[in-house]
């Protein structure tokens, strides 16, 4: 069984949605809409994303890489294989554009397609004052200031020694799935999706000699504030977002989780990368 999901407020959504569902149709594929999406095209449901993953063996997300950020924290246990279809800007997660339904028709229909492995972060948040807060990012975990212009000062473990302090606007820790986002913007480096590694990312450091640091994803990473008064958050994904105080621990390992990522043949990473980058050799 087959999941539409789309980001309903794209502008090309609705257009986008009818032409795949009449593609499907007409290839006699059975499929289900999550509620939102089966109204753009005067269908009825009344399934939300979670109830879609639990009864589908593929989900097909159409939106940019935002979309599948959120449809991977929305249905949170229930993940299954996501096929996307880009309706963003960038779109370094989705297999084809808008105006590639049938063949992406094709593949959904006949399997023409690899599952790339992504690993997620394990983020924790332990506290004195609750129960420990667990997430899980797909991209990064992003410790950063408030709206007062101050630096935050943080201390870093690896595998419980001390491995530095920083002195910066932030922190990023970066899967190699994130090393495209938040972490590539603040000067970190690329990598493969499979890797095997995470990547810390400074935000603006004060000290020059504070650069990206590429560590085992078998390494748990923990960060605590060294200043009282700091206004700091912990950003998910760009979707969820905690204050941390000054005695909290921030720990981050590699998640059991995974999420099995469609590509297509013909279109490997490398190649994802020349396009949305527009290196030497890209046909953009």
């Amino acid at each position: 069984m087959i999941g539409l999901i789309a980001h309903s407020e794209k502008l090309d959504a609705r257009q986008l949605v009818a032409a795949l569902r009449d593609e499907l149709d007409r290839r006699g594929a059975e499929y289900v809409m999550e509620r939102a999406t089966a109204a753009l095209c005067g269908a009825g449901s009344d399934l939300d994303e979670v109830q879609v993953a639990a009864c589908c063996d593929l989900l097909v997300v159409l939106g940019g890489d935002g979309t599948i950020l959120r449809v991977v924290h929305r249905v949170g246990a229930s993940l299954r294989p996501i096929f996307g279809i880009n309706l963003g800007s960038l779109g370094f997660l989705t297999c084809l554009g808008p105006d590639e339904v049938a063949r992406a028709v094709d593949a959904i229909v006949t399997g023409d397609f690899q599952l790339s492995r992504r690993s997620l972060l394990k983020v924790e948040l332990i506290t004195s004052r609750a129960a420990a807060q667990t997430f899980y990012a797909l991209n990064d975990v992003v410790i950063s200031r408030g709206e007062r212009s101050r630096l935050v000062k943080i201390d870093v473990r690896i595998d419980g020694a001390v491995f530095t302090n920083f002195n910066a606007d932030g922190l990023i820790v970066s899967t190699p799935t994130g090393s495209t986002a938040y972490s590539l913007s603040a000067g970190g480096p690329i990598l493969l999706p499979d890797t095997g590694v995470f990547v810390i990312t400074p935000v603006c450091p004060h000290v020059l000699t504070n650069r990206s640091t590429v560590v085992s994803d078998q390494s748990i990473v923990e960060a605590r504030l060294t200043v009282p008064g700091q206004e700091v958050f912990i950003n998910v994904d760009g979707q969820a977002s905690i204050e941390m105080r000054l005695d909290d621990v921030l720990r981050i390992s590699q998640s059991d989780r995974v999420l099995p990522l469609a590509m297509l043949p013909e279109r490997p990473f490398s190649r994802v990368l020349r396009q949305k980058l527009k290196w030497s050799g890209s046909n953009v």
